[in-house]
């Protein structure tokens, strides 16, 4: 496990190498931003936003979900994995909003997560892109980065891991951190063919240390 030294040398790696590292789900405003990481579940951002294009165009506020059926939703993200069921899922969600919330997002993790289709992950990446409020959430390329690099354990579950990043990193860090661990793990540390040969941090993970030494042997 690394130390908070060299913790501190991996985050500030990190800053040198993705300065402006940021959430790539287009949006426009909070709605948006909940249906985009919704849909963004088993799915890539750049899926997500080709199909979001036109559906933003279509669909500006929650009542807009709910007057069309739920057919001619489902077929405007077939595209998407899992479209049937974030289809029953966004309605419900803008039910709920409208209902309870007066047609606005909700600010607080509480009743984020109370929404359909919206977890932990979700409400994390809401909370921290629209309302700027600390959170790290813990996606694919979050959770295999603080494994590999060794500021995780390996046996830890999605929610130790978001808890010991959370430890191990100054609060006012979380939400710049959770974005460039997303960029080192999306575009450098990815999970089939990690750079290690030209890692600026291969010297203190444990992993990259593990695959260059079974490359050269």
């Amino acid at each position: 496990m690394l130390n908070k030294k060299q913790i501190r040398i991996c985050l500030d790696e990190m800053r040198e190498m993705f300065p402006d590292a940021h959430c790539e789900l287009r949006h426009e405003n909070p709605f948006e931003l909940v249906i985009a990481v919704l849909l963004s579940a088993q799915c890539t951002d750049a899926l997500v936003n080709k199909v979001t294009k036109s559906l933003f165009e279509k669909y500006k506020q929650p009542e807009d979900y709910l007057n069309v059926s739920l057919e001619e939703l489902q077929q405007d993200i077939r595209s998407i994995g899992l479209y049937r069921n974030k289809a029953k899922n966004i309605r419900k969600l803008c039910e709920i909003i409208l209902m309870e919330h007066g047609g606005n997002v909700p600010e607080s993790h509480e009743e984020l997560v109370k929404l359909p289709g919206v977890g932990r992950k979700t409400a994390n990446v809401v909370v921290s892109v629209a309302f700027g409020i600390p959170a790290i959430a813990v996606d694919t390329h979050v959770e295999r980065v603080s494994k590999r690099l060794g500021i995780c354990r390996w046996k830890d579950s999605v929610l130790e891991v978001e808890k010991t990043l959370m430890k191990k990193i100054p609060e006012e860090e979380w939400s710049e951190t959770h974005h460039r661990l997303i960029f080192f793990g999306r575009y450098h540390c990815k999970a089939q063919s990690p750079q290690c040969e030209v890692c600026p941090l291969v010297d203190l993970c444990r992993e990259g240390q593990k695959r260059l030494k079974k490359k050269g042997g």
